[in-house]
């Protein structure tokens, strides 16, 4: 649910950054974070911003090389295997010229993407790759909730 005081979420997630992005008209930038994504650090998002604060991009996202093999598959099958060097799995959070943002999202409210990036590289295709954290992970599976804790504890987090 809503938080009390807090800003309205959105029938989906784009819609609820754009509530959001909406409420801070006189940012710069903004970073958006999944919560997910408990375990990010601050040394990361120190590096995000110093790279917003020198790019000409409209946007400044994290990511970590993909090391498995990527296939594209249809219909069950292999259509193709894909470069890995050239890829990466993107993370949060993720920093982008405020008006750019709002302007990404309200080009097409239509769209969805599963990043705020994807929307910002459609409309402008300007966004920076900084190095993410191979800790910074995303807690989707109960799997992922034991490897958090894992890696909390050994930050001395309690």
């Amino acid at each position: 649910g809503d938080v009390p005081d807090g800003i309205p979420g959105g029938e989906r997630r784009r819609d609820s950054v754009l509530n959001g992005v909406r409420a801070v008209p006189d940012a710069d930038w903004v970073l958006i974070h999944d919560a997910a994504r408990a375990l990010v650090t601050p040394d990361l998002i120190t590096s995000i911003m110093d790279r917003a604060r020198s790019t000409a991009a409209c946007g400044v996202i994290p990511g970590i090389p993909v090391t498995d093999t990527i296939k594209r598959v249809e219909g069950g099958q292999v259509a193709e295997t894909l470069d890995r060097s050239s890829l990466i799995a993107v993370q949060t959070p993720q920093a982008f010229q405020r008006d750019a943002l709002v302007e990404a999202h309200e080009a097409d409210l239509s769209l969805d993407a599963t990043d705020d990036a994807a929307l910002v590289e459609q409309r402008f295709g300007t966004v920076d790759v900084v190095p993410g954290h191979p800790e910074n992970i995303k807690i989707t599976f109960p799997s992922d909730l034991e490897q958090a804790r894992r890696i909390a504890r050994e930050r001395g987090a309690t």
